[in-house]
């Protein structure tokens, strides 16, 4: 029926009202809706309510009398209540006959209210290294390889002329635009957009790692809601994300790395596969038959946006990180089972996959021409997408086979499989140069030892089953079940958007079993999943509204509110706050409960890759030393533990390009006899030497002792050292740093053959201590003793002063 002028707001705000008061109102109201699409005018024993809900209905004027019967006030009124949108006006606009480009500006600020706050959640869980980051004038990253990153930002700031010189990314340098050259560029041009210096190359490398997170937020929000229907799954799918350890130590304030970049733009694959694969679902369900479903689904204006958004997210993407082509391997995955599903449904496989093929086509253009005219990356990763479009005509043409025979779709996955290691095989004979390539990039990724995230997700020493804790939190166990159901679904009905969640899901879980760096990628699906069941969560207890995909039946039957827009102008639920205060307190409770582990987790993890304020200090008092005494690079270079060598030469010199001479030498030296025998070997090249505590015991005669317990002095009864001078130090002795120098050279006459001794009192960050020396004087009387400290030394009877520059510059000192 029309309503009347002011109707439509009035039953709006009637059905609203209904939603907040009653957790079944909405599976009520789609049950009278559908009702009321089948019959002009209907009874009370049509519809599957009781007398109360009944009566409510028509005391609300959300439902009334027509002709002796009932009917609905207004269709569109309560459609658009229940989507959070407005009524629909039936006006669009057209880019061509038959080619609809529909934009619905409706606005759900309930949900919308529910997001900004997810992110404001998400904000917090990734800053909670704020304290531990910015410190004084200093962005001390945590980690290690973000010093890399912001090594090479600051050196393409250097050279460029500003945010428009392009020469300056289209020429980079040898090991940095083959491997993560699209990173290192959106690096280098949010800096230049900042102003481009030193202080927006700080504020980059805080600020963008929390900036891109949120973005993500927005992308994984999108995700949610357009497999969903339910913008509540997409809430909560933030404020999972936000609680998972793992995800916030790579994308935490500070931490500028690949993963920021990387996680963005495979969010912004998925997002577009998904919206593709779900708005072909939802028309196949309003439209009268599968044709009428394809044609609608690729004369959308909306399609072929979607089609354009996985191109740049698949050719930005393949230059994103040194192994980019692992993140297409689901991808190619699910496309071969797409084709299947396809087939099973009597979907054309081309024809459904069309636009993504368009989109492959787009993302392996960007990838090859960024390779070919820029020279980013290894051949082999540009390549991939067009392995991939190569990869998705074959089994689309397969699929169509299948569909006009109609063959079973299992012998169909297995031909897939064939063609796939069959394709391999041939790569392998055709580009064996590539080949090659790809075998180093895998030593490079799944070899190198002596790293935490190299360890598996699953290990035996966290009892397999509490490594996710560790790393996810609860989340890991929460997605599971709905893991378990969208593989169901997927393999029981036409349900392409969760085939898709289904094969990423479990490839990046055996990626994360072989290595923990990906649950990283991982996270992204678990939070989806995790979001949904913690939805369903609360509505087991009767706390919020059964999630749409669970309402059970079909998925026609679960599409009730579709009306022949797709996946554009699909009306999701919106969400409510329940008024009691007791079931208020409940719904956190149950929030906190599940997610209450990964907030403490995220702290805890994060402190663990970020650097204490003994190891800050260490480096802001050998950067004051260099500064003092005019050290510059490769002078003023600092040897320390390979996983923090990045950060001590950033700070005092900025060289943090790599830490290959450190991983090489650090240990060797420490485990040493003898500090001052290394001194010809660190002449020139190594100005400073931190030592830090080790685990179990430590031999005495070793260097790592001998700097650290016993600081360079003889405590142990043995020579002082005389080429460390000990520059801070901290109460508990876990951290000292020394800067390696000639020493001075006390020279003078003794008694021939007697003991001389050479002494002065040190402090040291509050740590007092004698250094003290004794040498034999020669036959004819002569002794000469090096000191690496300045002060007034007491040497026998006599006393003579030593400066820094004479320490530094190893100048002699003769006692007349």
């Amino acid at each position: 029926m029309s309503p009347e002028a002011g109707q439509s707001s009035t039953v709006r705000e009637a059905v609203r009202s209904f939603l907040d008061d009653r957790s079944d109102a909405e599976e009520t109201l789609e049950a009278v809706l559908e009702v009321d699409a089948d019959r002009e005018t209907w009874t009370f024993e049509d519809i599957p309510a009781d007398s109360g809900t009944f009566g409510e209905l028509v005391s609300r004027g959300i439902v009334e009398k027509a002709d002796g019967e009932y009917q609905v006030a207004d269709r569109d009124a309560v459609a658009a209540a229940i989507s959070g949108g407005s009524v629909e006006t039936g006006e669009s606009t057209s880019f061509g006959e038959g080619f609809d480009f529909d934009v619905d500006v409706s606005v759900d600020l309930r949900a919308m209210a529910g997001l900004a706050g997810a992110l404001a959640f998400l904000f917090v869980m990734r800053i909670t290294a704020y304290g531990s980051v910015m410190r004084e004038e200093h962005v001390i990253s945590p980690g290690n390889d973000p010093y890399y990153f912001r090594y090479w930002m600051e050196e393409l700031l250097a050279r460029s002329s500003g945010p428009t010189d392009w020469g300056v990314i289209a020429n980079m340098p040898e090991g940095v635009g083959d491997a993560r050259p699209l990173s290192h560029a959106t690096n280098w041009f949010v800096a230049e957009l900042l102003g481009g210096g030193q202080a927006a190359a700080s504020t980059v490398a805080a600020w963008l790692p929390v900036v891109a997170t949120l973005a993500l937020g927005v992308v994984l929000y999108k995700l949610a809601t357009v497999l969903t229907d339910d913008p509540r799954v997409g809430i909560a799918s933030v404020f999972v994300l936000a609680t998972i350890p793992a995800h916030a130590v790579y994308t935490g304030i500070g931490f500028i790395d690949h993963q920021i970049h990387q996680y963005f733009w495979l969010g912004v694959m998925v997002l577009s596969l998904a919206w593709l694969a779900v708005d072909l679902r939802d028309r196949r369900v309003t439209e009268e038959s599968d044709a009428d479903a394809l044609r609608a689904h690729l004369t959308s204006g909306w399609t072929w946006l979607a089609a354009v958004g996985l191109g740049i997210g698949v050719g930005f993407s393949v230059h994103a990180w040194g192994g980019s082509p692992l993140m297409f391997i689901p991808i190619a995955g699910y496309l071969g089972l797409r084709a299947a599903m396809d087939a099973r449904a009597d979907v054309s496989p081309m024809g459904a996959n069309l636009p993504i093929l368009l989109g492959l086509g787009i993302g392996a253009a960007i990838s090859f021409l960024f390779h070919a005219r820029w020279g980013w990356h290894e051949a082999y990763a540009a390549y991939t997408p067009i392995m991939v479009v190569g990869g998705t005509v074959v089994v689309a043409l397969l699929g169509e086979v299948w569909r006009y025979f109609d063959a079973p779709e299992s012998a169909l996955v297995s031909l897939e499989s064939i063609v796939a290691v069959a394709g391999l095989w041939l790569f392998r004979r055709l580009r064996p140069d590539e080949v090659a390539q790809v075998r180093d990039r895998a030593d490079t990724l799944f070899f190198r030892e002596g790293m935490t995230e190299a360890q598996s997700l699953f290990a035996a020493e966290y009892g397999f089953v509490f490594g996710p804790l560790t790393q996810t939190g609860v989340a890991f166990y929460l997605a599971l079940v709905p893991l378990g159901w969208a593989m169901l679904v997927a393999y029981r009905r036409y349900e392409p958007g969760w085939l898709l969640v289904a094969v990423c899901s479990w490839y990046f879980t055996v990626l994360a079993g072989v290595q923990m760096r990906f649950t990283g990628q991982l996270s992204l699906f678990i939070a989806v999943l995790g979001g949904l069941g913690l939805v369903h969560v609360l509505s087991v207890v009767d706390l919020a509204r059964t999630p749409r995909p669970f309402r059970g039946g079909s998925s026609d039957e679960t599409r009730l509110l579709g009306s022949g827009g797709g996946a554009a102008k699909r009306p999701s639920a919106s969400i409510d706050v329940p008024d009691d205060r007791g079931k208020l307190g409940y719904l956190i409770g149950i929030f906190v409960l599940f997610t209450g582990l990964g907030m403490l987790l995220v702290p805890s993890l994060v402190s663990q890759v970020t650097y204490s304020d003994a190891e800050y200090e260490a480096a802001t008092a050998i950067d004051e030393h260099a500064e003092n005494v005019d050290r510059e690079y490769p002078e003023n270079f600092v040897l320390s533990e390979w996983d923090t060598n990045r950060m001590f030469n950033y700070v005092v010199n900025g060289e943090s390009n790599n830490y290959g001479y450190a991983y090489d030498n650090y240990d060797p030296f420490r485990s040493g006899s003898n500090p001052d025998e290394r001194y010809e070997q660190f002449t020139g090249r190594v100005g400073y030497v931190v030592v830090t505590e080790v685990d179990g015991n430590v031999p005495s005669n070793t260097a790592q002792s001998k700097l650290l317990r016993d600081i360079g002095t003889s405590n142990d009864g043995g020579d002082a050292l005389t080429h460390y001078q000990l520059l801070s130090i901290d109460e508990d002795r876990t951290i000292a740093t020394f800067a390696v120098v000639p020493g001075a050279t006390i020279t003078g006459s003794a008694v021939a053959n007697e003991l001389v001794s050479v002494s002065t009192n040190i402090t040291v960050d509050g740590t007092s201590f004698t250094y003290e020396r004794e040498v034999m004087a020669s036959e004819s009387g002569e002794f000469a003793v090096i000191v690496p400290y300045a002060g007034k030394y007491e040497v026998d009877n006599q006393r003579v002063s030593v400066t820094e520059r004479d320490v530094v510059n190893g100048t002699g000192i003769r006692i007349s």
